[in-house]
Order: C-alpha cells, then sequence, then structure tokens
C-alpha cells in the first residue's frame, strides 16, 4: 500500500480499468471490466465518485482505512489520495466510478457552484449510505450521462453531460439531508460536545498560546472533516459553524469586560485575539456597542 498510482487524466484510469474513454474530460467508469488486482494508494487529479456494489476490501482514505459496505457512495475532490486495502490478496473490483476533470465544468453554473457540494470535502467514514431506491436513482444519473457519452458529440453534449452531474450531485445533497437525520444516533448530542469544547478551550490557555478556535480545530476535535461538522452543524443549529463560534466568543467576552481590574486589550488577548482592535469590531458588530460602551452600560 506504499506505491501510489497517479492518475492525471480521465483516459489514465480508464485504461487502468479497461475502459475506453468515450471523453477525454469525464466517463461513467464500469469497475467490473477491470482486470483483478492488488489493492493501492490512488491520486485522483479529477472528481471522483465511487458507487460500490459488493465488499471487496476497505477502502483506504488518506492515511485512515474505512470498512466500505455495499451501497455507498464516496466522493473525492482532485488531489486526493484513496485506494484499496485487500490485505495482498488478489480481488476483482466492482461497481462504478464516476469521474470528471475540473476543466468540464469551466464557465458552466456547475462551476461556479461546485464548492457547494461540501461532501468533496467529508472523510470516507463520512460516505454517503444509500437505500436501494437511492441506488437505483444514483444509477439512473450514470445511465443518462454514458447515454451523451455514447452519442455523438454534437453542440448540446457537454450542456447534457454537465446538467446530468448537477442533477446527480443535487439528488446527493438531498440523500445526506436524509442521512444527517436518519443516522442521527451516530453524531447524536454534537452541539453539547461543540459547546462542551468551546467551555473547555475558553478556560485553558489556548486562546494566548493557539489563537481563537477555527472550524477546523474544532472539528478535528470531534473527529469530523471541517466540512462534514459545518454542514451537521447548520443542520442541528440553522447556523453556520463559524457563527456558533464567534456567539460563544461574544458570550464570554461579556462576562469579562465586565472585570474592571482588565482592560478591553487585555480581554482580547485573554480571548485569542492578535490584535484588540479585531476583538472591538466583532464585539461592536454583534452586540451594537463597542466593549467599551458595553462595560459603562453594566454599572
Amino acid at each position: 500500500m506504499d506505491t501510489i498510482r497517479r492518475f492525471e487524466t480521465i483516459n489514465d484510469y480508464n485504461v487502468f480499468n479497461n475502459n475506453e474513454t468515450l471523453h477525454p474530460l469525464v466517463s461513467v467508469v464500469d469497475l467490473s471490466k477491470a482486470a483483478p488486482r492488488q489493492g493501492s494508494r490512488m491520486y485522483f487529479g479529477f472528481y471522483t465518485v465511487f458507487l460500490k456494489d459488493v465488499k471487496c476490501g476497505d477502502l483506504v482514505y488518506g492515511r485512515h482505512t474505512y470498512d466500505y459496505q455495499e451501497g455507498t457512495l464516496v466522493f473525492l475532490a482532485p488531489g486526493q489520495v484513496a485506494g484499496m486495502n485487500s490485505n495482498g490478496e488478489i480481488y476483482q473490483p466492482k461497481g462504478y466510478a464516476l469521474v470528471f476533470h475540473p476543466d468540464l465544468i469551466h464557465g458552466t453554473s456547475l462551476g461556479r457552484h461546485i464548492q457547494d457540494y461540501t461532501f468533496f470535502g467529508y472523510q470516507s467514514f463520512e460516505a454517503l449510505h444509500l437505500s436501494k431506491r437511492e441506488r437505483e436513482i444514483i444509477l439512473d444519473c450514470f445511465s443518462k450521462i454514458e447515454y451523451e457519452l455514447e452519442h455523438a458529440i454534437d453542440q448540446h453534449s457537454k450542456r447534457l453531460i454537465v446538467s446530468n452531474i448537477e442533477l446527480f450531485l443535487n439528488y446527493c445533497v438531498r440523500f445526506y439531508d436524509r442521512q444527517f437525520i436518519t443516522r442521527d444516533y451516530v453524531h447524536k448530542g454534537l452541539l453539547e460536545k461543540f459547546e462542551h469544547l468551546l467551555n473547555e478551550y475558553f478556560e485553558s490557555e489556548k486562546p494566548q498560546t493557539v489563537g481563537l478556535p477555527s472550524v477546523a480545530y474544532c472539528a478535528s476535535e470531534l473527529n469530523l472533516s471541517p466540512n462534514y461538522f459545518g454542514d451537521l452543524v447548520k443542520k442541528e443549529s440553522g447556523r453556520a459553524a463559524q457563527d456558533y463560534i464567534q456567539s460563544k466568543v461574544i458570550e464570554v467576552a461579556k462576562e469579562r469586560i465586565l472585570d474592571h481590574s482588565k482592560s478591553v486589550g487585555q480581554v482580547a488577548y485573554e480571548l485569542g485575539f492578535k490584535y484588540s482592535q479585531h476583538f472591538t469590531r466583532l464585539f461592536k458588530q454583534r452586540v451594537g456597542q463597542s466593549p467599551n460602551e458595553y462595560r459603562s452600560s453594566m454599572n
């Protein structure tokens, strides 16, 4: 598993899996056509979505291993590394991969909004688990894309291919919303854990040594990817994770600003601000008064 296979182009990946390249920038890859092989780590220079059909080893994503079950969708953005760990055994790949190069979507609506599909930044253990009906819908989307690839290329091809990829991704947004509800037990008490984490953070000396807590830091402490964590917080609270953190900062600031033995600059430093003017600006933005005005009004 130490060697990384690099796939910079769609054709590279098609050749590896014994699939014909019908378009240089997009392909629906039938993995069952690939020759039996051992597991390996792979670098992808394009967007990749795996639909797993049968169990054939564990998915290796970055440096982590994930028990990759049937009926699972995993999303990789360009530049990510993943692969299969077959424990040295030969296995027959099965399932499908939708792969498309960033160049395909440049200048399109999808290209302008691809960052909205935050699941391309999820970790493998945050994969999308499909119901039987959802799997059928996904395969129908793949079939429509494949139809366009097999059709003689004309002036409509790119628009229809990209539209069908966008349709597929929009279905995935819906299915993830369903998963956040049906798999709620997996993340039960997330907001309470988040709140506890922030309370502990501001009671420690981390603000002075590390700075303000970031979304990435909180996600890491809760063993989630920043994107997945942010989406979960939004679903649970209706607020962005960064907004949640800023509210906690102001809540703590309101308490500490009433200690007249401390200057506004000292309070800002204790909270993790590098510059007190940044603290003052945020405080006024969130409270409607400057820290000193708030202190005076509470006398």
